[in-house]
């Protein structure tokens, strides 16, 4: 962080690029700020991706745990605009390595798998080589110039209870189901402390409430759906992610892994753009 600190410094290298894509993690999101202030000296960046990736903070809400990230988001989605930074938003939904790790444990001998609520509820499951690829495209596609993109590919859209059953088939096992109650992850989220409380927050908002398909891609929302509009990359559909960590569970742990995402943004962009 203490590049971030060193206004100057900050300032003298974006001089140097054109674009600016931000992947710092959630404790850092406000430090953005800086950055937002750095891009506004330097005055050359002609697009600006802020860190976000999942949910869209404009159009849902949750928890208060998750409602305070999702708070940070709009504070440096209100800033960049403020700015008048060119800019996209990129609403990635769900990582798909994560999920299936944390809701199916495939690295693990086990019978048994958590649901949470009914186990009904839709979410968006990408792979996450294909997010910081089509971010990397996106953050140059003059369609995307200050909009939201939307990652919702429509054989990506699954429950748990589709995950669950996508995994028996692959594997040949039945597990045992144990459903915790929505009650429950509500209760756990005011009791936990910080930051324990968020990812239950998390959960509910993403498989209980169901809230990354609470809206339409339509009408004035000013975003752009990324299969629809974009059509500049091959998804891979998340029933082949399944099948990928079937033979080689370590795959979703290297998925997973935030170096690897940060390392797939780097080595994907286009030659002929300056990114950092």
């Amino acid at each position: 962080m203490g590049e971030l600190d060193d206004h100057e410094k900050l300032v003298a290298v974006l001089r140097q690029v054109d674009v600016v894509i931000s992947t710092l993690a959630v404790p850092q999101h406000l430090l953005q700020l800086k950055i937002i202030e750095a891009i506004k000296e330097a005055g050359n960046i002609k697009r600006f991706v802020p860190s976000e990736f999942g949910n869209d903070v404009d159009r849902v809400s949750g928890l208060p745990p998750f409602q305070a990230l999702l708070d940070n988001k709009k504070k440096i989605r209100r800033a960049t605009e403020a700015a008048g930074i060119p800019h996209t938003y990129v609403s990635a939904n769900s990582f798909a390595a994560y999920f299936v790790d944390y809701l199916l444990h495939p690295r693990e001998n086990h019978d048994q798998v958590t649901i949470y609520g009914t186990g009904e509820a839709k979410a968006v499951l990408n792979y996450e080589e294909d997010v910081a690829a089509y971010t990397i495209k996106a953050a140059t596609d003059p369609r995307a110039y200050n909009r939201v993109i939307f990652y919702r590919p429509q054989l990506n859209i699954v429950s748990q209870l589709d995950l669950l059953s996508s995994w028996e088939n692959k594997t040949g096992r039945s597990f045992k189901r144990t459903y915790v109650s929505e009650e429950s992850i509500v209760k756990l989220s005011e009791t936990l402390p910080y930051p324990d409380n968020i990812p239950v927050a998390i959960l509910h908002n993403i498989f209980i409430k169901g809230d990354q398909l609470s809206f339409e891609l339509r009408g004035r929302l000013g975003g752009l759906q990324a299969l629809s509009r974009l059509q500049i990359y091959t998804w891979m559909i998340f029933l082949t992610f399944v099948w990928l960590t079937l033979p080689n569970p370590n795959f979703i742990a290297f998925s997973r892994s935030t170096s690897n995402c940060r390392d797939t943004f780097n080595k994907k962009f286009d030659d002929k753009h300056n990114v950092i």
